[in-house]
């Protein structure tokens, strides 16, 4: 037997005998490995992608699908939530897959970046965040997590599902989120097409368990936010909970309809629309197309109170953002006064 085939021998020796330790089996080592959520969040509910990996080797960006959800040099997948409250109220980070905690960082302030400069976290933009290596060359890492949070340590074993802390705002971030990444033998791996050559829209392998990249479904736009305020709503007061009041009550002084969106594309117009229990329409904002991609956009709609007073009943409020004629994205919600 040559040199090299022994060395090889023992290195898959070894492999196996790691992933014995760390709960895997042989067959899920060879097939490489699987992923499950790295955030205790309902896709599409409580947590959003606002990014995946740029795949554009260029100095242009796209996404996995081709899409634009994803910027220059982007080398992780951003779940995130949909304010500062849901924040604040805490959200586990989990590990992905078993594995040893390789690194750690903690004590970085949260929103050191917004309040500053990124001046502020040079050379730590990851934030407080943890890197956990796992057989076969794979890791992931967390981060932008809670100062303080972490709840691992170098050299601990730690298993898939385990909490590892809690998402944050520390590092190079504005807003609350987990950014996650998957490397393999050094080199940043897009978990949704592992393997796919450059600019092959939609190709490649999921490295997701087959449930868990269901809940992933590749989503264009979405609502972040929606919901009735009785005041003008900015994104500060969608950030900080105020704006969605869940107790209005017929005495309110204003009924205001908002919406914040991501993902939204250059040609794409917006429309609101709020009507009265009767059905009649008491507020609209027809937006201009927009002239360019958003990350995020908020727009609302909504009138003062009448002298009469609000009518009683169920008032109705209605986002549709059109395309080339076609109705692309769709939310309705109701309030009864």
């Amino acid at each position: 037997m040559m040199v090299r085939d022994v060395v090889r021998r023992v290195n898959v020796l070894r492999a196996a005998a790691i992933a014995v330790t760390l709960g895997f089996s042989p067959d899920a080592i060879a097939q490489g490995i699987q992923l499950g959520m790295p955030i205790a969040c309902q896709p599409g509910r409580t947590c959003y992608i606002q990014n995946y990996v740029d795949i554009d080797p260029s100095s242009s960006a796209q996404d996995y699908k081709c899409g634009t959800l994803t910027y220059n040099g982007h080398n992780g997948t951003d779940f995130r939530l949909p304010s500062l409250a849901a924040q604040k109220a805490g959200v586990e980070v989990i590990a992905s897959a078993s594995g040893r905690v390789l690194r750690t960082r903690d004590g970085m302030p949260d929103g050191a970046f917004g309040k500053s400069s990124r001046e502020a976290v040079r050379d730590v933009e990851c934030g407080n965040g943890v890197v956990i290596e796992h057989p076969e060359n794979w890791e992931t890492q967390y981060c932008h997590m809670a100062n303080t949070s972490l709840s691992v340590k170098p050299g601990e074993m730690v298993k898939a599902g385990q909490p590892i802390g809690r998402v944050g705002l520390s590092g190079l971030t504005e807003y609350p989120h987990l950014h996650f990444t998957v490397r393999h033998n050094g080199a940043i791996v897009d978990p949704f097409a592992f393997g796919a050559a450059s600019n092959a829209c939609g190709s490649g392998k999921s490295l997701w368990y087959p449930e868990t990249h269901a809940q992933l479904a590749y989503e264009e736009r979405a609502v972040l936010n929606a919901g009735f305020s009785d005041a003008p709503v900015t994104m500060e007061s969608i950030e900080d909970g105020t704006a969605n009041s869940e107790s209005l009550s017929a005495s309110a002084a204003a009924l205001v309809f908002f919406v914040r969106a991501i993902g939204l594309k250059a040609g794409d117009a917006q429309h609101l629309v709020l009507r009265d229990p009767a059905g009649k329409v008491i507020a609209e904002n027809r937006a201009s197309q927009l002239d360019r991609d958003k990350a995020q956009f908020m727009l609302f709609t909504g009138r003062k109170r009448p002298a009469s007073g609000w009518d009683r009943g169920t008032y109705k409020a209605s986002y549709v953002v059109e395309r080339d004629g076609r109705a692309v994205l769709k939310k309705e919600i109701e309030l009864t006064l």
